[in-house]
């Protein structure tokens, strides 16, 4: 018998490729067969990260396309990229779809886009295939990006995503509010960059309205009012609460697995874990800050140095730091993260908010201490410290620094806090009876496996 086959489109960025290579196993779980389309340029990097066992391999097929950019352009302009990929990726999306269904017996039965790449929705809808859009962002983004054409009718942004005025705005009545200066697509870059990047976000999103399904990696309970304002999406998260350890995550660097066997020779919870992302850069007095507030905290840490985290050399830690540190401290490129939270050692997460690694921390009953960098990571700071109340915030000086006084200072408030513990425990509860057979998201995940497996 044909199995369904599923075509998975991701946004080609760290925090979106591991979200979607979970849902991937997912769905073969459920017997899909699956064929993982990467830029060309991630498709190297997650086949060089790759454990040298090699399996998944066969059991993910891992394919690719260009994404227009030369080899050595910068990938997080992210004006410049958004722009490249509307240029180049829906012929070769095409194309490649073509291919496989001309040489594959198991013809591309339904695509699942993420929800920032609903462009391939419309080459769905040209070619007769069924389609999902997945977003691995929080509902409150998706009502964001939903609502821009009513944005731009109250006069609230122009067209080309612009605050007409700096002003609070809240989305519904119960909803954070949020200034104007914090949208999304105002992080990056100069304003022609910003122009790209919001023209981009709202016509990838009004393409995917086209899509048979609309899912999202969050859970009712965490958003009911955002729920509320996008009624037909279905939410199927947390994806990342129940893995199975082996699988295939997607990394674009190679894991240093031996932090774990290091995490076992300390005491529960008296590790801080720090990590940043993907795309978070910091200046080299920024990075000494962070580091001398670890060492100042007196306490045990696991830090996620990657190589490019810094704007100048990737060694450039204070003088005597390692040194200094060395009986308590472990620094490593790039960490088994899921593992690493899960870890009964670990005290709380020192995170940049990005919603990959909030949902980790969520479904691990981490508490959070936040450093958002840009984008949705400030609107998830919100969530965190100020709606459920389960983590506290960084706050910058004069200077725009966030100063190691500030680091160990909040270390300390908020592993004393026994309130932020046990409502972080409870949210662990939540975010795993989601997934749970029986939760919400659970079924809502099934009801989508079914719908896709009957019309097939």
């Amino acid at each position: 018998m044909e199995k369904p086959h599923a075509l998975v489109v991701p946004y080609p960025a760290q925090g979106h490729v591991i979200p979607f290579m979970e849902l991937s196993h997912c769905l073969m779980d459920h017997g899909f067969k699956i064929t993982f389309v990467n830029t060309e340029f991630n498709h190297a990097r997650v086949v060089a990260a790759l454990p040298k066992m090699g399996r998944v391999q066969e059991q993910i097929r891992l394919v690719s396309i260009p994404d227009g950019m030369a080899p050595g352009e910068d990938r997080n302009d992210l004006g410049k990229q958004c722009a490249s990929i509307l240029r180049v990726m829906p012929h070769g999306l095409e194309a490649l779809i073509r291919k496989i269904n001309e040489s594959d017996h198991d013809k591309i039965s339904c695509i699942i886009a993420d929800g920032t790449m609903g462009w391939a929705v419309e080459v769905a809808v040209k070619m007769g295939i069924r389609a999902a859009a997945v977003w691995t962002v929080t509902v409150s983004l998706c009502a964001l990006l939903f609502h821009i054409p009513k944005l731009i009718e109250d006069g609230i942004i122009d067209t080309d995503g612009f605050p007409t005025t700096q002003q609070m705005i809240k989305l519904s009545p119960t909803m954070p509010q949020f200034n104007t200066t914090q949208l999304v697509w105002l992080f990056v870059g100069d304003r022609d960059a910003q122009r790209s990047l919001f023209r981009y976000l709202h016509e990838c999103t009004q393409a995917a309205k086209l899509a048979n399904w609309l899912l999202c990696n969050s859970f009712y309970e965490i958003e009911p009012s955002a729920c509320e304002l996008v009624p037909n999406i279905r939410l199927i998260g947390p994806l990342l609460a129940g893995r199975r350890l082996g699988r295939l995550e997607g990394n674009f660097w190679p894991e240093d697995p031996t932090c774990l066997s290091w995490l076992d020779e300390q005491p529960p919870r008296s590790v801080v874990y720090i990590a940043f992302g993907s795309f978070t850069i910091f200046n080299r007095r920024q990075f000494h800050e962070l580091a001398l507030g670890l060492e100042l905290s007196n306490r045990s840490f696991l830090w996620v140095v990657r190589p490019d985290l810094t704007d100048g050399p990737s060694d450039a830690y204070p003088d005597g730091f390692e040194a200094r540190v060395a009986g308590r401290g472990r620094i490593v490129g790039w960490s088994p993260q899921q593992k690493v939270l899960a870890h009964p050692s670990i005290s709380c997460f020192l995170t940049h908010c990005g919603w990959n690694s909030t949902m980790e921390g969520m479904s691990n009953g981490v508490p959070f201490l936040c450093w958002p960098y840009f984008g949705d990571q400030l609107q998830n700071q919100i969530y965190i410290s100020d709606v459920w109340k389960v983590g506290l915030h960084l706050k910058h000086d004069s200077s725009g620094i966030i100063p190691r006084e500030e680091i160990k200072g909040k270390l300390d408030e908020l592993l004393g806090d026994e309130g932020i513990r046990a409502r972080s425990l409870e949210l662990k509860q939540t975010a795993r009876k989601n997934v749970a057979e029986g939760g919400s998201s659970f079924k809502n995940f099934n009801d989508f496996i079914e719908a896709i497996k009957l019309e097939k």
